[in-house]
């Protein structure tokens, strides 16, 4: 595909994707159920509790009472669906996922709204940018990152039907929306423009970024393959060695920790199969603030003059 024919129909927030994937896996699953800690529509998940009153259960603030009730409806062959901020979902609940979850291998979906400085005004205790590297730690556990609202309502109906613990990431900000038509596997990177000078495989809010930043390297004759790499855990080693075996230059764009996260996933598995050049757009070992989340993006390091400046410091260095 050339990446001037990728194009936003318009802008809508992933968690909205979320809800509304929720809602037809209800449909189709009797046995998906779903809990939030008192973030119902936060995370859109209204639509479902209006559908499905009695398989809904609101459990007030007790993010840690609901990983547990969660993973004793999953020992009654139900398919649990949790429901908080990302934040909440990880840092505040970690030895419950780990001990009830994660280590028996239960079927327990842990979905995570307001992730990253996207969260924006509510600042750094509501905001993770860590989340990734903790959950793609543990295992057995899937991790999935999506990036627009039609890529989020797939993966949310994809994980209904797989069976084991998942951990799925969203955002809270209307957002670009361009997966329309495309199709979601869990664990088959998405393929969105060939390129021949380097690779930028992105993830989450920063595959749009990384499209619009395509697109202007083009304008200078700076040839870039972009994939979206939306399964960040079974990574899709293929169709990364694939397309590094063409560009021998990698760039990875995520709204997340330098540590722990895609670039680290990815880099660990080049530096075994495929050593080359590579640069990370991300967090550089800060917290969070209270802000505007595009104004905050840039003040991170995750804005598309970001990826600018690290795919031209690459190509120094290739």
């Amino acid at each position: 595909m050339n990446i001037n024919n990728i194009q936003s129909s318009g802008n809508r927030a992933t968690r909205e994707g979320f809800g509304q994937g929720l809602l037809e896996a209800g449909r189709q699953h009797p046995d998906v159920v779903a809990l939030t800690a008192d973030l119902m529509e936060s995370l859109q998940m209204q639509h479902f509790q209006k559908e499905f009153p009695e398989r809904f259960f609101q459990v007030g603030i007790a993010e840690a009472n609901m990983m547990g009730i969660a993973a004793g409806l999953a020992t009654a062959g139900k398919i649990p669906f949790t429901g908080t901020f990302a934040n909440f979902s990880t840092g505040r609940v970690y030895d419950q996922i780990r001990q009830s979850i994660a280590y028996s291998h239960k079927n327990v979906k842990i979905c995570a709204s307001h992730a990253g400085v996207t969260l924006g005004e509510d600042g750094a205790t509501h905001q993770i940018l860590e989340d990734i590297g903790m959950m793609r730690m543990l295992p057995g556990m899937t991790v999935i990152n999506p990036c627009d609202y039609e890529q989020t309502r797939l993966a949310t109906l994809a994980i209904a039907e797989h069976y084991g613990p998942v951990y799925l990431r969203f955002g809270r900000p209307a957002w670009p929306m361009f997966t329309e038509g495309m199709k979601f596997q869990i664990g088959k990177a998405l393929h969105l423009a060939k390129g021949s000078d380097l690779t930028i495989f992105a993830t989450g809010h920063l595959v749009w970024t990384s499209i619009e930043a395509a697109k202007e390297l083009a304008a200078q004759g700076i040839s870039c393959e972009v994939i979206n790499i939306h399964t960040i855990k079974p990574l899709d080693d293929e169709a990364i060695l694939d397309s590094v075996s063409k560009t021998r230059a990698v760039v990875v764009a995520e709204e997340h920790q330098r540590n722990g996260g895609l670039g680290d996933a990815i880099a660990n598995l080049l530096s075994q199969k495929m050593p080359v050049p590579i640069e990370y757009v991300g967090v550089n070992d800060q917290f969070g603030e209270s802000g505007k989340p595009a104004e905050l993006l840039e003040k991170y390091g995750l804005g598309k003059k970001d990826i600018l400046w690290a795919v031209k410091d690459l190509l120094e260095r290739k």
